[in-house]
């Protein structure tokens, strides 16, 4: 009898160790070396006024690591059941947000924020996600896939999938130089995916032809409404204290702040920077999105509860919601209410950050619908 229960025993640790969803168990080892390994450098132009762009040692900008990060951004793939990828919540039509006040991930599953626009996200230093929560894009990009709310899939699945993928096995080959197909991680996903995301650089706006004197001027309203956002209108407008929060050239000052939009009990009930920081006076900020193609964004903060730029300078020549931790810039521009003829205008100028350039740009589109 011992001996029968002794071999049951080892007969299902054996059955065990070969389980279906086991993701390396059944499948061949591919060899790749017959496949040369010889990537290219991408050089990411930094337009003239914008910052360095930050680049990992680890993680050096290819050819081939920005066309496999392009091919799994559009890739549903990832996804449990090969229904989202990343740009289902991240379209270039909209500056690569998706128009939505919440995103929708899989199953229908309402997310918990408004997706945020990629436009210059390679120049993002302090931190990712409306709470800065993580540090790198390359960290960043390991969320999403997990998330029960986005993809809600899990990354031993991912990878196996990669791998018995002919093509995608050729495409890590090349971007990262793996012997066989086993060696594909997701750390290799995530580093392809950020290459990618660094290249989408929005420098093509009539405000960037007009400071790069490629356009001779703004039109009066225009200029007049970017005279407010800089708080230089000499007093003939209400200047708008727009460039505190988001100052030119990326439109952001790459940090975060309260601005308003929530009392102190809805806060206490938000994820906002304190839950990263356990500081209080960081109790509902969030981080300063870049104005650049605001227009193409809408609905607008975190959670999308402003639906039009009208909303978004009401709300702040209003002074917003009245708070503990509240930004004490948006009481004083919230003092005297903007006329409508003011709001114009800085809607007016907001319109020239438009990019059409780079929502067009073919380096970005995807790569399954050319």
């Amino acid at each position: 009898m011992r001996s029968c229960i002794i071999l049951l025993f080892t007969v299902l640790i054996a059955f065990s160790g070969c389980r279906k969803d086991d993701p390396q168990v059944d499948d061949p080892i591919v060899d790749l070396q017959n496949i040369a390994y010889n990537p290219s450098a991408h050089t990411i132009p930094i337009p003239p006024l914008f910052p360095q762009m930050v680049i990992p040692a680890d993680n050096p900008t290819t050819q081939e690591g920005v066309l496999l990060g392009r091919f799994l951004f559009y890739d549903p793939i990832m996804s449990r059941d090969s229904s989202i990828s990343c740009a289902t919540c991240h379209k270039q039509e909209l500056s690569f947000t998706d128009g939505l006040d919440k995103s929708i991930g899989i199953d229908g599953k309402v997310g918990k924020r408004s997706s945020m626009s990629l436009a210059n996200i390679g120049f993002a230093n302090r931190g990712l996600f409306w709470d800065g929560r993580v540090s790198s894009l390359e960290i960043q990009a390991l969320h999403p896939v997990e998330d029960p709310n986005e993809m809600d899939e899990k990354w031993p699945n991912v990878i196996r999938k990669l791998q018995v993928h002919p093509t995608y096995q050729q495409m890590f080959r090349k971007a990262f130089g793996i012997k066989n197909n086993k060696e594909i991680t997701k750390e290799m996903v995530a580093k392809a995916l950020a290459q990618f995301q660094r290249t989408m650089v929005s420098a093509g706006s009539k405000y960037d032809k007009f400071i790069r004197q490629e356009i001779l001027d703004l039109d009066n309203d225009e200029f007049e409404g970017m005279s407010m956002f800089n708080d230089n209108s000499g007093g003939a407008l209400k200047d708008g204290g727009c460039a505190h929060c988001h100052s030119p050239v990326l439109f952001t000052a790459d940090n975060y702040f309260n601005n308003g939009l929530l009392t102190d009990a809805q806060q206490a009930m938000t994820q906002t920077r304190f839950n990263v920081t356990g500081f209080n006076s960081d109790m509902g900020k969030f981080r300063a999105v870049s104005l650049r193609n605001i227009a193409l964004t809408a609905p607008y903060m975190h959670d999308g509860s402003l639906a039009s730029l009208d909303d978004v300078i009401e709300h702040y020549s209003t002074g917003g919601v009245p708070s503990t931790n509240v930004d004490g810039l948006i009481p004083e521009h919230g003092a005297v209410p903007t006329s409508a003829s003011e709001k114009d205008k800085l809607i007016k100028f907001l319109n020239t950050l438009t990019d059409t350039e780079f929502i067009n740009n073919p380096a970005f589109k995807n790569p399954f619908e050319q």
